[in-house]
């Protein structure tokens, strides 16, 4: 098994991985890349100004790029012959496409990639992606065919799977094709977990946050939410890697901190790293408070630091990416409100029903942001919500989506932002 494997950023390479005899890995950067007009970090964690860098954030990084799935994880090291603790050999293995511009490349990999000689897509018919839809939502590690080529990797727990769309076609592409759109089906765990997931992305666009591009499609009798990835940005004929990470990765930690009672980052974290290094300060701190508080009114419990990214570019570029994987708990059955947690505290609390005035207030004052101009954003969402989610109910309905749980969460949604509404105003 190879010792090193090379880090290309959109194509070009930027430094190597090493992995020595005791399993301790370390980031080198390449000097021309250092220097080089544009050049920006593999990782906030990882700064320029240092070439070498060490295992614990190294391994911080490659971890956040993979699965939070033991059962993909364990599918994937039987497959490859490899530990299912061993980053660096799972890495090895699907590194080609991950999350933001970065593909890692064995050496004995890199003129075959270079060359474009791996380059090709197998397109698929609407019955095939159906069957491939099928296999995943029946078996949660299924993210690819055992026969294909292409080999891709993303953080998070769902199953999915992700495919490039091109020309109108639906492909698994391989080489340095990228993957485009990530597919996910119901799960079965929670149901009409897509159409959820859906409607609360195309809520929180309606509200003025900036959301990845979502649509429910049905291909054959299989659903599946479709997420155009805002990682990638077509040029002309050509698709690029746009390179981001999330806030675990920038801050330099493992996946299994995202959640703040965890020891994972606190909301004053989260905005602190955003002052430090946003490229626009007070619009990305605004938007990551607003989507703190969007989250609160709608019951979206699953807003852990992982699911908060950035975007890196040329030279010193950093800004807060658009949200994505934004659901509400409130529409599923038996749901007890009174246990019902956030994956971040605000002014003190987890519990949704013991968040309200004070609690924000107090959450203003440890983030130092404006509380009056807070409080009056929420109750301007929180107002604005009956109406939206009204139309996007009736939108959902045109585009054919008909599972009860839209039903249920234009209800429920509509119910809380009133409830939210009041309390924020104190009547």
């Amino acid at each position: 098994m190879t010792s090193e494997l090379v880090a290309l950023l959109d194509g070009t390479e930027i430094g190597r991985v090493r992995n020595d005899a005791r399993g301790r890995l370390t980031f080198v950067y390449n000097d021309d890349w250092r220097g080089s007009d544009g050049a920006y970090p593999l990782s906030l964690s990882m700064p320029l100004a240092a070439q070498e860098h060490g295992s614990a954030v190294v391994q911080a990084f490659l971890w956040g790029l993979l699965p939070d799935n033991e059962q993909v994880l364990d599918r994937w090291a039987k497959k490859f012959q490899v530990s299912a603790r061993n980053v660096f050999a799972l890495i090895s293995n699907v590194g080609e496409d991950c999350a933001g511009a970065v593909q890692f490349v064995a050496p004995d990999r890199l003129e075959a990639l270079r060359s474009g000689k791996d380059d090709k897509t197998e397109w698929l018919d609407e019955l095939q992606i159906a069957q491939r839809l099928q296999a995943l939502r029946e078996d949660h590690a299924a993210w690819r065919l055992p026969r294909d080529t292409g080999q891709f990797s993303l953080a998070g727990a769902q199953p999915k799977t992700a495919l490039l769309f091109k020309n109108g076609q639906w492909g698994v592409p391989s080489g340095r094709v990228p993957t485009t759109h990530i597919l996910k089906p119901p799960t079965g765990h929670f149901d009409g977990h897509a159409e959820n997931e859906h409607v609360c992305l195309q809520l929180a666009g309606a509200l003025g946050l900036p959301v990845a591009d979502t649509r429910v499609m049905r291909f054959k009798n299989e659903i599946a939410i479709v997420v155009e990835r805002y990682d990638r940005q077509l040029n002309g004929n050509d698709i690029l890697r746009v390179h981001q990470e999330d806030v675990c990765q920038a801050m330099g930690l493992l996946p299994t901190s995202k959640y703040q009672n965890e020891g994972g980052p606190t909301p004053s974290d989260v905005v602190e790293l955003l002052r430090t290094y946003s490229t626009e300060r007070a619009a990305d701190v605004e938007t990551f408070v607003n989507a703190l508080g969007f989250n609160w009114l709608i019951g979206g419990t699953d807003a852990h630091a992982k699911n908060y990214s950035l975007l890196l570019a040329s030279g010193s570029n950093v800004r807060l990416a658009p949200l994505y994987d934004v659901a509400s708990i409130l529409p599923y059955k038996d749901i007890d409100m009174r246990k019902v947690k956030l994956a971040m505290k605000v002014g003190g609390e987890y519990k949704l029903d013991q968040i309200g005035l004070r609690q924000w207030q107090k959450f203003a004052r440890e983030t130092r942001v404006d509380a009056e101009k807070l409080i009056a954003q929420l109750i301007t969402m929180a107002h604005q919500i009956p109406n939206l989610v009204t139309t996007i109910q009736a939108r959902t309905k045109k585009e054919g989506l008909e599972n009860a749980v839209i039903e249920r969460l234009a209800g429920v949604l509509s119910s809380r932002a009133k409830d939210c509404e009041r309390i924020l105003k104190g009547t």
